[in-house]
């Protein structure tokens, strides 16, 4: 394909704001020293409120600058499907192909149809679908294609992907480096929590794509060890949450070191404003593509809000958590999700916690439990959860109400996946009921409301719901050392950037469920990182 091929523009599905960006509005004129509009001073007291003390100007009520934006993002969701084409109509190469069909690929779901045409042909992307919708192919396919049969300078990176978590950062890469494997282009992964020597090493020797976190990226660029000067094409993966951590100061940083003239792709489940900034400022007429919600996870399961007293709160929580199958609880907290994994202990039910807190490897001995269904019970915040993917999770309990219906749409998109059953629960005090209505309606989401206690048949309807696990396979009798080392099975990828279990872990492969996540997280304060890495 030509750079030219690869630079045309598509005519539809375009969006350029021509609203100013946050911050750089002008401020109000001043007039002696006073803002415009401040009442003026009268026989030496200031005008407006009793007691001479001056009043507050009201503000008027700013437009939304991106508000156009996502108007033209559900204008976008609300077009016909494209027309059914395979990946090799989508212009894939043949080796590509082969090695999704090997993977049991072998068409796109809805983000990847719409999304694939403008990517391949090198346009700037803007993608919006929901947790589990096949995102991480919608980009990593055409980035793949793109730089198959190239290369660049020694030590110098051609593909960017920056993620908010290491779970999603080692994810990503997953993906990509199984497939990329068979079209001779390489990927490495950079995030904190680890040594960084093995990170400099692989760079300077030379990698096609690295997959990111903002934060240690930043430190690798500091010390040397890294260049984006060579960078044709860049992925921003849940740009929303990304800007919710903070992180956008270190993202622009990033994307001013890249080349201008190259490709880039957002995709994120959702978009605000803060995310409008980096479309606005870096993305070349992009083309939109979206998936509607009614078409993902929101719709798919079953939801349900049981109300009751805040001392019922634990005893019936730690009823469902007694089902037989996997069971993932959210809380808002990283204190929050230690003290419920040991109460619910203390009640007879085994549970970890999965939190920012713990190191690298806690976090992942408890993934790795938790997808071998012993325990059964995961309790987790809300950005720890950001990158797991694990089969088979049929329900998801609310213990906190999420924040927002972003929030509650990305716990909820743990479960039901690839149109797979799935429930989702939230236990909520008389309170907190209207909140979560105005949260269900934002989200598109019917959730019927019981009042229950300890004991309820609904609680003890849901206590026997589900998949049972199978019993912990027998210890091993072979001994330790050489030879005693038990051999991985294969891991098959997923569209959507999730790892399929091997046969017999009781998951049966799809486009959308994946398994555990591995990865780190930064932790210290470099001046440029800003916030920690997950939460």
């Amino acid at each position: 394909m030509s750079d030219n091929a690869r630079r045309r523009r598509a005519p539809a599905r375009s969006y350029v704001p021509r609203e100013q960006e946050p911050g750089r509005h002008s401020q109000p004129a001043r007039r002696g020293g006073e803002p415009t509009g401040r009442p003026a001073r009268r026989g030496g007291k200031p005008a407006g409120r009793p007691g001479g003390r001056p009043s507050r100007p009201v503000r008027p009520a700013q437009p939304d600058p991106y508000a156009g934006l996502d108007r033209a993002l559900s204008d976008a969701a609300a077009q016909p499907a494209p027309a059914s084409a395979s990946f090799g109509q989508l212009g894939l190469p043949e080796r590509l192909i082969s090695a999704l069909a090997a993977r049991n690929i072998h068409e796109p779901f809805a983000i990847q149809a719409r999304a694939l045409p403008d990517a391949m042909a090198g346009r700037d992307v803007l993608g919006r679908a929901q947790t589990g919708s096949g995102k991480t192919l919608a980009f990593g396919l055409p980035m793949l294609t793109r730089l198959t049969g190239t290369a660049g300078p020694k030590g110098a990176p051609r593909g960017l992907v920056l993620v908010p978590t290491r779970e999603l950062a080692q994810q990503v890469a997953d993906v990509l480096t199984a497939l990329g494997r068979s079209v001779g282009v390489t990927v490495t992964t950079v995030y904190g929590g680890v040594p960084y020597g093995r990170q400099i090493t692989q760079l300077r020797n030379g990698v096609d794509i690295v997959v990111a976190t903002p934060g240690r990226l930043i430190d690798l660029l500091d010390r040397g060890a890294c260049t984006l000067s060579g960078i044709e094409i860049t992925v921003l993966d849940e740009a929303d949450h990304m800007a919710d951590l903070g992180f956008l100061p270190a993202v622009t940083r990033i994307l001013d070191e890249t080349p201008a003239g190259g490709q880039r792709m957002l995709f994120s489940a959702t978009l605000d404003r803060r995310v409008g900034q980096l479309v606005t400022r870096y993305l070349n007429d992009p083309a939109l593509h979206a998936v509607a919600p009614q078409a993902e996870t929101a719709s798919v399961a079953e939801h349900s809000v049981l109300v009751l007293h805040a001392e019922d709160k634990l005893p019936v929580a730690a009823e469902i958590a007694g089902r037989p199958a996997r069971t993932l609880f959210f809380v808002r907290t990283k204190h929050g999700a230690d003290r419920l994994a040991r109460q619910l202990s203390k009640a007879g039910v085994a549970a970890e916690a999965i939190h920012g807190n713990r190191n690298q490897s806690q976090r992942q001995r408890a993934l790795d439990a938790f997808a071998a269904g012993h325990p059964r019970v995961l309790v987790a915040t809300d950005v720890a959860a950001r990158g797991i993917h694990v089969d088979d999770v049929e329900l998801v309990v609310h213990f906190d109400p999420p924040n927002d219906h972003k929030d509650y749409l990305h716990r909820s998109g743990r479960t039901a996946r690839a149109g797979a059953s799935g429930l989702v629960v939230t236990l909520a005090e008389e309170g907190q009921v209207r909140e979560l209505q105005r949260m269900h309606d934002a989200a598109g989401v019917s959730a019927p409301r019981h009042h229950v206690g300890v004991g309820h048949h609904l609680v003890r309807e849901i206590a026997t719901t589900g998949t049972p696990v199978p019993p912990p396979p027998p210890a091993s009798a072979a001994p330790a050392g050489r030879g005693g080392a038990k051999r991985r099975r294969p891991r098959a990828v997923h569209p959507t950037g999730g790892r399929a279990h091997a046969p017999g872990r009781g998951g049966r492969e799809s486009q959308t469920r994946g398994s555990q996540t591995r990865g780190s997280q930064t932790r210290g304060g470099h001046p440029n990182r800003g916030p920690r890495e997950a939460a």
